[in-house]
C-alpha cells in the first residue's frame, strides 16, 4: 500500500469452488493478493499502452499482415 492512498471497496465474484479453497487458507490476506495482481496488471497494461503509444503499426499495417498470415494458414492446409 501506498502511505497516504485512501483505499476504496470494490465487490469480487470468484467460483464457489476457489472461495471454498480460499477459505481453507483464513491466514491468508486475500485482499493484499488481490491488490498486487491488479497492481501486476495495471504495471503490464501501461507498458503496453507506451508501447502501443510509440508503434506507427496501424489498421492498414493490422490488416495488410492479418491477410499474408491469412494466405499462410491457407496455403500451409493446402500443402
Amino acid at each position: 500500500m501506498y502511505v497516504g492512498d485512501i483505499m476504496v471497496s470494490i465487490t469480487l465474484s470468484v467460483p464457489e469452488e476457489l472461495k471454498n479453497e480460499m477459505d481453507m487458507h483464513p491466514e491468508m490476506n486475500w485482499s493484499e493478493i488481490a491488490r498486487q495482481a491488479i497492481r501486476s496488471k495495471i504495471s503490464i497494461l501501461k507498458r503496453m499502452d507506451a508501447m502501443v503509444a510509440s508503434s506507427k503499426f496501424d489498421e492498414k499495417n493490422a490488416l495488410e499482415m492479418g491477410r499474408k498470415i491469412n494466405k499462410a494458414v491457407t496455403k500451409r492446409k493446402g500443402a
